[in-house]
């Protein structure tokens, strides 16, 4: 008895139509049809009822369906188990990250695994959220922390946190001076916006943020990296909108500003394949519930 004829006898089980079962096993049904009575024979009794008009399980057909798809269950997680072991003895992770995963997540991920794995290289990729969850597919990098989760049914996410958006302006414009501001300052104001292709995500928050509040600011530069948000600020070229972990980088010619009404939030997240979800991974995610506090039930 062959696994190929748990499968088959499973998809006719299921099916109850071996037309159906044939076209899902990818098979023609005479072939089925053969591997079937090869499985009854070997098993000695008769699985199933055929007839012109339907296909029946027997009684003892019901019982060996339970068993056969537990053994499937087995032989699938046999090959998951020793694909993890495979990847592990290769002893690499690959990571890939946005800047705040860098400032936010790897000082308490870092040690951990340095701990229990130290013979373990772990290369970082500093990609966009995009060129990230491509190279995840790819199996190019193991785990991913991007702006946005992924879309993809074979890969699993989970969101760390989530950060309000700061108002940043130089120290001395006139705005400075007052203690909160409204967002209706914002229109006609000049404003650094972080680039689309380099920041997808947080280039739409922000762009839902000022068309929802009706917000007509003047763009005078679109940002490829957050750096440069910061940098254009202190230059007095305008004002900006980063995220909150940017704020311990900002120098003394940059204040933030709290605005009376609420700004936008954006968050963070890490996606990993479900079959590649080996023990650097799980503990990845045990650091990053202990740490943030979080129920992380998969998106």
């Amino acid at each position: 008895m062959e696994l190929r004829h748990l499968r088959y006898f499973v998809a006719v089980a299921e099916e109850l139509n071996f037309t159906k079962a044939a076209q899902r096993m990818c098979t023609v049904q005479p072939s089925l049809s053969q591997q079937i009575k090869d499985l009854e024979h070997e098993v000695g009794v008769q699985l199933l009822i055929r007839s012109n008009r339907k296909v029946e399980l027997t009684e003892e057909g019901k019982a060996f369906l339970k068993e056969a798809r537990l053994s499937l269950e087995h032989a699938e997680k046999a090959v998951i188990d020793a694909r993890q072991i495979a990847q592990l003895n290769k002893e690499q992770l690959n990571i890939g990250f946005v800047p705040v995963a860098e400032m936010k997540v790897f000082p308490y991920i870092m040690p951990n695994i340095r701990a229990k794995f130290p013979e373990l290289k772990i290369h970082f990729h500093s990609l966009t959220d995009s060129d990230q969850l491509k190279a995840l597919q790819r199996g190019e990098i193991d785990i991913a922390f991007t702006r946005y989760p992924a879309d993809s049914a074979d890969i699993e996410t989970i969101q760390v946190f989530t950060e309000p958006l700061a108002l940043i302006m130089p120290k001395d414009c006139s705005a400075a001076q007052q203690r909160h501001i409204s967002i209706k300052t914002f229109n006609q104001q000049d404003f650094i916006v972080s680039d689309e292709h380099s920041s997808p995500e947080l280039y739409r928050i922000i762009q839902g943020f000022f068309k929802q509040s009706k917000l007509d600011v003047n763009v005078v530069q679109y940002s490829t990296n957050i750096l440069l948000n910061v940098n254009l600020v202190g230059m007095g070229v305008g004002w900006s909108l980063v995220p909150s972990y940017v704020i311990p980088l900002l120098g003394d010619k940059i204040v933030v500003k709290s605005t009376i009404e609420p700004l936008p939030m954006i968050g963070l997240y890490a996606s990993y394949h479900k079959e590649k979800r080996n023990e650097a991974i799980e503990l990845i995610l045990k650091v990053l519930r202990e740490q943030f506090y979080m129920d992380f039930s998969p998106l």
